[in-house]
């Protein structure tokens, strides 16, 4: 039978964790879970279920994925956070295929969002197709900030799983926010460091697009008022990322002068 080690990133997240390593029992023959510095009770309870826990500032997703996926001794790796878990039906999908064998060197997972508890269907949120089962040696991470991949061959095809990730994004609207703001301020570094100019009405134009793609194009009305928080929160982070792009483009371009 193969074996599989699982990757966990976490930071304070002593609410979801323990489910989250119970969803692995069975799937994962090793855990190792990278921490940025949790002040709660996250590596005690990853001990507790016998991960090999390592500590290490967080410096973008990324890297922080790669840097997991370094510490493993299995071939295949199962990539997970830890406000993440697998559905019974994927717990199914991932045993198979260790006692049949991977015929694939990629899988992709759907992945369903919870938002406050609730899950969606609209806005772009599912299936959310997510790379997270790979061979380490044909694949890994990009080291992107936010927004990162598994990267690999143009020649290997991804193989979708039965089953999905389910992930609980937030349990309060104000923590939702909190980390939407987070990824925006990471995505404006990488917005301004590209070579593409960044002009005065840019941030409102990608604004009202994130919010008209999350409510209009991808359905987002239909999830009623989880619909609207969802997409408007969409529409000030694309502002927010945008407008402190701007900032970083212009204040490197007076130095530069």
């Amino acid at each position: 039978m193969k074996k599989i080690s699982a990757t966990i990133l976490a930071y304070n997240e002593e609410r979801h964790i323990e489910a989250c390593l119970e969803s692995l029992r069975g799937v994962a023959d090793e855990i190792i879970v990278v921490d940025s510095g949790s002040t709660d009770r996250t590596i005690e309870i990853c001990r507790k279920y016998g991960c090999k826990v390592s500590t290490r500032k967080f410096d973008g997703f990324g890297a922080q994925r790669q840097y997991a996926t370094s510490l493993t001794t299995h071939q295949y790796i199962l990539s997970i956070d830890a406000d993440e878990l697998l559905s019974p039906a994927l717990q199914e999908s991932i045993k198979r295929l260790k006692e049949e064998g991977f015929g694939h060197r990629v899988y992709s997972i759907s992945r369903l969002n919870f938002y406050c508890g609730v899950p969606v269907k609209h806005c772009g949120w599912y299936p959310d197709r997510q790379i997270r089962l790979f061979d380490k040696r044909y694949a890994n991470w990009n080291l992107r900030d936010v927004s990162e991949t598994v990267i690999f061959r143009d020649s290997v095809r991804p193989e979708l799983l039965d089953g999905d990730i389910l992930h609980h994004r937030c349990d309060t609207r104000e923590q939702y926010e909190k980390v939407a703001v987070s990824h925006a301020a990471m995505k404006a570094k990488v917005l301004a460091a590209r070579d593409e100019n960044i002009g005065l009405l840019s941030p409102v134009a990608h604004g009202v697009k994130a919010f008209w793609n999350s409510f209009v194009s991808e359905g987002g009305l239909f999830e009623g008022k989880v619909g609207r928080e969802i997409s408007l929160q969409s529409y000030r982070s694309e502002i927010i990322a945008y407008k402190t792009a701007r900032k970083l483009k212009n204040k490197e371009n007076r130095r530069k002068d």
